[in-house]
């Protein structure tokens, strides 16, 4: 059995607008091919191309030289190659020079090969400005023999290469050492002879002048009576230090070892000498009660202590003799008369 489409529902179906489907919807439509961006070629009015030299070893550095004759108005740059293959691309100079009509622009460019034979250097490509717009120029490479750094009988001897070679320590002679040690030398003399001029320098000693014999002898006396040995029980160190003075003196006053000499010895030497004023019988009894006492282990009351004290001054007394005064000497000038 056929169903009926109602008319209303065709008529819509007719009236409805065309939608389209969106884009990811689509078929992908075919994109256009770019245009080919080629630039237009142009020539110079003449041209040079050399490598110097032909013949390079494998590694040295040689040069790819071209020279180009062009119209003033035209503008050529090397543009530096990517791809070298073989070749490793040092550096590059241009110089232009400007004649009358035209202009000569010189390219210098250093590359070094790494393959052996006769290889072919890279092509040159150069950007040209001319007033009609950018051009192109290239200068096909050229050819360029390489030959190896080992002698034609390398093979025969074993050489090794002549330009790889590990870093060798080349001995130079230098004075530095022997200046240094000799400047060392030098610094320690020189401190070792400051050390002795400071030691040996001349020091400004004030000389205190003596005081005289009788004034030296008291004041030894007055520092025993000071220290009161014998009230501390000390006699014996008393009589000892009392004989030393007295024993000194006597040295001094009359010019001999008195306190190298036993107690006979002394006496003996005061006889042998012109001693005016010695109490020699008091002198005698001092030295023996001195003796006792120092080497008997005699015991001495304070009162004979006191009295052996009292006969070290009155020495002095009697036999001191202030000496005379310094003469004037001959080459003093006598007073004049008037």
């Amino acid at each position: 059995m056929r169903r009926r489409i109602p008319l209303l529902a065709v008529w819509l179906v007719a009236a409805a607008p065309v939608v389209s489907a969106p884009a990811w919807a689509q078929a992908p439509a075919a994109a256009p091919a770019p245009a080919a961006a080629t630039t237009e070629q142009v020539e110079p009015q003449h041209l040079s191309v050399r490598v110097e030299p032909q013949q390079v070893r494998i590694g040295d550095p040689f040069v790819y030289e071209v020279v180009l004759t062009h119209p003033k108005d035209h503008r050529y740059e090397l543009k530096v190659p990517q791809e070298t293959g073989d070749f490793e691309f040092l550096d590059q100079t241009r110089q232009r020079q400007d004649g009358p009509e035209s202009a000569t622009t010189t390219f210098r460019v250093r590359m070094s090969a790494f393959a052996l034979g006769a290889v072919t250097a890279p092509a040159l490509s150069f950007d040209v400005a001319t007033p009609q717009g950018p051009r192109a120029f290239s200068v096909p490479g050229r050819e360029v023999d390489v030959a190896s750094t080992l002698p034609e009988d390398a093979d025969g001897k074993g050489a090794d290469l002549f330009d790889y070679k590990p870093p060798e320590e080349v001995p130079i002679r230098s004075w530095r050492l022997v200046l240094t040690v000799l400047g060392v030398l030098a610094a320690a003399l020189l401190a070792w002879a400051l050390f002795r001029w400071w030691r040996n320098r001349p020091r400004h000693v004030e000389v205190v002048p003596r005081l005289p014999l009788d004034v030296r002898t008291r004041q030894a006396l007055d520092a025993l009576k000071a220290e009161d040995l014998p009230a501390r029980g000390q006699v014996k160190d008393f009589y000892f230090r009392l004989s030393e003075i007295v024993r000194g003196y006597l040295g001094e006053r009359y010019g001999f070892e008195a306190l190298e000499c036993t107690s006979s010895e002394l006496m003996t030497s005061l006889r042998r000498m012109s001693t005016p004023g010695l109490p020699e019988d008091k002198l005698m009894r001092f030295v023996s009660e001195s003796d006792m006492v120092k080497y008997a282990r005699a015991d001495a009351s304070a009162d004979a202590c006191r009295d052996a004290l009292a006969f070290g001054y009155s020495l002095i007394d009697t036999t001191y003799v202030p000496p005379p005064p310094p003469q004037a000497s001959d080459n003093a000038a006598a007073p004049r008369v008037q």
